[in-house]
């Protein structure tokens, strides 16, 4: 019994690193939804895919729809190098959906790391999770030409194909 406790301890200490180093953090649930970012041009850090953008600069709006046919509608934006944009993403669903912006490599890696911790909701700048009815947003700074991702990480719907394309030119 000891040694079950012991293991379960050093599981448990293993499992809090885990989710500690990725980034992505653990917070709020249905009842206790995470609070607005405020931009802080201080924090700002560059991706391989571009940086938090500030609101006030950003220059147009992009809405994308998310479904629970487990699609993005548009499923591929365009925008320009240097190029803020606001990106509202509405979930026309009856179920909790996401948008995260990434290279593919990273949306993969992540979206394996979420089948372990599927209860997991994000708190970057890079990402927004959205109840049914409710739309979120991400103010993004594509400060790199190449074609990226955005997709739901949500366990199950990332491998039932809801992701989209940006292509930065």
């Amino acid at each position: 019994m000891n040694m079950t406790l012991q293991t379960f301890g050093v599981a448990a200490l293993a499992a809090a690193a885990a989710i500690a180093s990725t980034g992505a953090s653990a917070h709020g649930d249905a009842s206790h939804p995470a609070k607005p970012r405020k931009f802080d041009a201080g924090q700002v850090e560059d991706t391989p895919f571009g940086r938090e953008g500030n609101p006030a600069k950003a220059v147009r709006t992009i809405r994308v729809d998310m479904a629970d046919t487990m699609r993005f509608t548009p499923a591929e934006i365009q925008v320009k190098r240097g190029e803020t944009v606001r990106l509202v993403a509405a979930n026309k669903g009856q179920v909790l959906h996401e948008m995260v912006l990434g290279t593919p490599e990273e949306l993969k890696k992540h979206a394996e790391f979420m089948k372990t911790f599927p209860g997991m909701e994000h708190d970057e700048p890079h990402m927004t999770h959205v109840k049914p009815g409710q739309s979120g947003e991400i103010v993004w700074q594509f400060t790199k030409a190449g074609v990226f991702q955005f997709a739901c990480l949500i366990p199950g719907h990332f491998e039932a194909g809801m992701v989209g394309k940006v292509t930065v030119k």
